[in-house]
Order: structure tokens, then C-alpha cells, then sequence
């Protein structure tokens, strides 16, 4: 029994699992389930993605072109959830409060991720429960550059759809 929403993210390489700790980072959680309601998700890609670091992904179309999004949410990276593997975890610029869409998955420990001081660190928000052997492939795939972006997948990795399997509201 799920205390916390759980969804299921869609990828042409298989499905993955996700339980969001709504309880944990509740403004991040939020925000991406406003983002997989409004089906902003379909389509977009994990447009980078690093062995033994982590997948991300949510922003970008299979033309590398940025999707237009709402507005950024402020960092909860102190909440006290690791940056681990499996996790979840909001991208950002160098501006802590500049999250909007995207998002990463931890494929290891990145405790340099977590908040400290003088860090402010990414929100993890929620953790893979199934299908880690599909985002283990994710970042498995040969990658070039595009443009200004590096460790791109040669071939689009996509984002089919995500829904929400459960819901806390």
C-alpha cells in the first residue's frame, strides 16, 4: 500500500515506477504532477544522460528544442532525502530556485547533490520502484553532442507518456 503518489512514466525502452514523496517535497511533487495532468511530458525526451551518474530528462523535444514552462518553484533540497540511486530529483540551473520541468534520475550515490552548507543542493522528490533496469539502459546509450548540449542519446530516448496510477489529491 503507497502512502505517497505513485506514476508510471512511458519510455520507448520500457516502463518505469515512480513513488513521489508528497509528503517530503510537497511543492516539487506538485509541480511535476501539474506537468504529467497538463500531458506536458508525451514527447519529450531524456536528452541527457551519464553513466554512472544519472538520466535527465523533461524538457526537451526529440528535435532538442525547449518546451515552454510554467513558472520555477523553490528548491527543497533540504529535506532531507538523498540524492541516492534510484532517486528522483529536480533539475536546475546554478539558481537554486530555478526549477521548472525537467528532471533527473540518480542512477548512484551523488551525495554531492545534497544539500550543505554552502550547497543548496537538488530536491529529490520521489524514488524508482520498478523498472530501474530500464533507466539503467537509459544512460547506457551511446550519446554525442547537439548544438551547446553534450551526452545526448544518438538515437531519442522518449518520454511516451506519464500517468499518475494513484494519487494522494
Amino acid at each position: 500500500m503507497w502512502a505517497n503518489t505513485l506514476v508510471e512514466m512511458q519510455t520507448n525502452l520500457g516502463n518505469i515506477e515512480i513513488e513521489l514523496y508528497d509528503d517530503k517535497a510537497p511543492m516539487s511533487v506538485n509541480n511535476f504532477k501539474g506537468y504529467v495532468k497538463s500531458g506536458f511530458y508525451k514527447e519529450t525526451i531524456f536528452h541527457r544522460v551519464i553513466p554512472g551518474f544519472m538520466a535527465q530528462g523533461g524538457g526537451m523535444t526529440a528535435n532538442m528544442q525547449e518546451k515552454t514552462t510554467r513558472a520555477p518553484i523553490k528548491n527543497e533540497a533540504g529535506n532531507g532525502i538523498a540524492n541516492t540511486r534510484g532517486t528522483l530529483a529536480m533539475a536546475r540551473t546554478s539558481n537554486p530556485d530555478s526549477a521548472t520541468s525537467q528532471f533527473f534520475i540518480n542512477v548512484a550515490d551523488n551525495n554531492f547533490l545534497n544539500r550543505s552548507p554552502g550547497n543548496p543542493g537538488y530536491a529529490v522528490f520521489g524514488k524508482v520502484v520498478k523498472g530501474m533496469d530500464v533507466v539503467d539502459r537509459i544512460v547506457q546509450a551511446p550519446t554525442s553532442n547537439y548544438g551547446m548540449h553534450q551526452n545526448v542519446p544518438k538515437q531519442p530516448i522518449k518520454i511516451v507518456d506519464i500517468k499518475i496510477k494513484k494519487s494522494q489529491k
